[in-house]
């Protein structure tokens, strides 16, 4: 099983960017824990990070064709307000799970509206990085299910 994690504009500035709202850890942290979570749970993973709506369309697009199960996102900011990512994650036969490393519903007003998170099969928010390790888990489970 192949799963695809994507993540939007800023999320290459873990570690720096406010870190008592994301934490201290590093976009490079996130991908050595998801990597030896997948080896115990006998899962591939590649993680793609852009600050370009259309690079992470265009992964969406390509899914399909690079034979992934399901995807993990953190749209970051393009949550609150891009339709085409919406409509990318509504166009692909793939299951998706919303990432946030922060409690998107404690923050300001705007962030608490997601319109992505309709065409998801679930949301994880407020975990830290921790909570794509709980996507990879409950994304693994699912796409079992299906099967």
């Amino acid at each position: 099983m192949k799963i695809l994690v994507l993540n939007g504009p800023n999320l290459n500035m873990l570690g720096n960017r406010e870190p008592d709202i994301y934490g201290r850890d590093s976009l490079e942290q996130l991908e050595k824990n998801l990597h030896e979570l997948c080896q115990q749970e006998k899962v591939e993973v590649d993680l793609f990070q852009s600050n370009y709506e259309g690079a992470l369309l265009d992964e969406l697009h390509n899914a399909t064709k690079k034979g992934y199960a399901g995807i993990i996102m953190n749209p970051g900011a393009f949550t609150h307000y891009s339709i085409a990512l919406r409509d990318g994650i509504a166009a692909i036969d793939l299951p998706v799970i919303e990432v946030h490393i922060s409690n998107v519903h404690a923050r300001e007003e705007f962030r608490s509206k997601s319109v992505t998170a309709p065409v998801s099969i679930g949301q994880i928010t407020g975990l830290g990085l921790y909570g794509y390790e709980l996507a990879l888990l409950a994304l693994k489970q699912y796409i079992q299910g299906r099967g």
